[in-house]
């Protein structure tokens, strides 16, 4: 055997191994999936979009065929950009049914983040092509749904179901983001990510940068986000 030939089996024996690595982890994620299979159709839901200082909350529900096999599915905190793209495309292939459902800055500033979250993901169970027959959601139980929840703390990382729902709202939310007006005003660049609290830049940026708070939550600016830190940097 030549050098070349040792060296390429010596990555393909790696590349096995990962790829076993990776299998084992996705089933250590079924867990959820494998307890409640019995009770139906599962649908896993989550959302994003609490956190932020401006933009809608975007809620995904996704119902994967059973055992399906998608690598690397993940907490979509935990992926980087360009994986929760390929990844997104690879569950509206192979899902049996997605929703996704937003909430407008102006309706949450109306009813609040928490109800908001709630009302998205509302929307997002009423447009899957499928009903399911229980939900597994992370972390919550959402009011006014007549079909039954299993609210599972960090979901998003123990469930395939969940995480891919995660991936689902995280991808279509920095879509939404990613219009010109946000590429167009700087205060906002930090914001069309998952940060929860802005840092003092952004906050002197939103003093002059008025046109483009009309995507701010109200309810974050009336509890001081938006206004210019006092006695910073005086000469």
């Amino acid at each position: 055997m030549t050098k070349t030939e040792l060296l390429r089996q010596q990555r393909e024996q790696r590349r096995q191994e990962k790829l076993k690595a990776e299998r084992e982890r996705l089933e250590g994620m079924r867990v959820y999936e494998r307890r409640y299979r019995e009770r139906g159709t599962l649908c896993g839901i989550d959302e994003v979009g609490r956190g932020p200082l401006a933009g809608p909350v975007v809620a995904g529900a996704v119902i994967l065929p059973e055992d399906c096999e998608i690598l690397y599915l993940n907490d979509s905190k935990k992926l980087s950009e360009k994986k929760r793209e390929l990844l997104y495309d690879e569950i509206m292939e192979k899902a049996i049914a997605v929703g996704i459902g937003a909430v407008s800055p102006e309706r949450i500033d109306e009813i609040n983040i928490l109800q908001a979250t709630y009302e998205a993901m509302r929307i997002a169970i009423s447009r899957l092509s499928v009903r399911p027959d229980l939900l597994l959601n992370d972390a919550v139980t959402i009011p006014q749904v007549d079909i039954p929840q299993v609210p599972i703390i960090k979901g998003d990382a123990k469930s395939v179901s969940i995480a891919a729902a995660s991936i689902i709202a995280k991808v279509t939310r920095d879509r939404m983001m990613a219009c010109r007006r946000l590429r167009l005003c700087p205060a906002y660049r930090g914001a069309e990510g998952n940060r929860p609290l802005p840092h003092p830049q952004k906050k002197l940026y939103q003093k002059f940068h008025r046109g483009c708070r009309k995507i701010d939550r109200q309810a974050r600016r009336a509890s001081g986000y938006g206004k210019p830190p006092e006695n910073r940097n005086r000469i």
